[in-house]
């Protein structure tokens, strides 16, 4: 059974993304801003940067870095949402591994938020009012290296299964440990198990953990023997993983198409409180004439050597 998504509108509005320059020249000029990658993979910080003086041109290059967020498209609400713009996440002490035995959804598990709509949401952001001097991080692993490290037979297997997407582990799982039901029906719907960006064009899995329940082509069996090998390879992928540590104030933006997520719960007894915000989405969909994120790297190194090759030399435009 599916049941139609919160959302009426079926398409959002054009992706920001696309309006920018590849370049980011604009964004790069910002006086005394601090470019710091993370990871060879995953995660950039930008320092001195006042988010609310972007100018349009910034704010659609940030965007291939991530986004903010009514510039970027209509804001999606979460089910528990109660403020129509933004939704409060709070500190979780809670032992993740304890609640298993009781509660059916995996919450500490990496995920994407509200995969199971028609339209999930596309960037996210978070700012963060409260928070202890230790503990309570988030960490963010990339669907595109997800997808890298795949072999080509597991890719080729990946690429044809729809993945069974539901929120009714959570809403379970929330009924169970706060007796306070969700504001409306549980969503299921099928979502393509690999997925194309339609910014970037890149393959990307999309299988998330927390709410992806089997696949629409395998049996049931078959289907919980490949969610425990991602499982394993998820949590795997070191060389795939930024953890950030949080300072009031921080603001994190994150692309829910490239990359889920988790915080890392912890014992912490000071307050950690932030605002997170949205943006509408499309139908996540498969184009197989898409490519991965190594193979184009792939395809433009051996572009830039055949060119150097046939101008190089001796001048005369064939090669040596």
């Amino acid at each position: 059974m599916f049941l139609q998504s919160h959302h009426i509108k079926s398409e959002p509005q054009r992706d920001r993304g696309l309006f920018a320059d590849p370049g980011k020249k604009s964004l790069l000029l910002i006086p005394g801003l601090k470019v710091v990658p993370l990871t060879e993979s995953i995660g950039t910080v930008l320092e001195n940067v006042q988010l609310s003086a972007l100018t349009p041109r910034q704010l659609d290059e940030l965007a291939l870095l991530v986004k903010l967020f009514e510039h970027y498209g209509e804001l999606d609400r979460h089910p528990s949402q109660k403020d129509t713009r933004h939704h409060v996440i709070r500190g979780s002490t809670i032992d993740h591994r304890e609640i298993l035995a009781y509660t059916p959804w995996p919450s500490g598990v990496f995920h994407a938020d509200t995969s199971f709509e028609i339209n999930p949401p596309s960037y996210s952001m978070l700012r963060m009012e409260e928070h202890p001097p230790v503990g309570g991080d988030t960490a963010w692993v990339s669907w595109y290296g997800l997808y890298d490290t795949l072999s080509d037979a597991m890719k080729n297997f990946l690429s044809g299964l729809h993945a069974i997407h539901t929120s009714r582990l959570q809403y379970d799982t929330i009924l169970d440990l706060w007796q306070v039901p969700p504001d409306r029906a549980p969503v299921d719907t099928h979502h393509p198990t690999v997925r194309t960006h339609p910014v970037t064009s890149l393959k990307a899995l999309n299988v998330n953990l927390g709410f992806v329940t089997g696949f629409a082509e395998l049996r049931k069996y078959e289907g919980d023997k490949i969610l425990d090998f991602l499982n394993y390879h998820i949590h795997a992928a070191d060389d795939h993983y930024v953890r950030f540590k949080w300072e009031v104030g921080s603001v994190a933006l994150w692309d829910s198409r490239a990359v889920v997520h988790r915080v890392i719960p912890g014992s912490y007894e000071a307050p950690r409180r932030g605002i997170r915000t949205t943006v509408f989405g499309e139908k996540p969909y498969f184009d197989p004439k898409s490519e991965g994120r190594l193979e184009r790297q792939k395809r433009l190194q051996a572009e830039k050597a055949n060119g150097n090759e046939v101008h190089g030399g001796s001048g005369n435009g064939v090669s040596n």
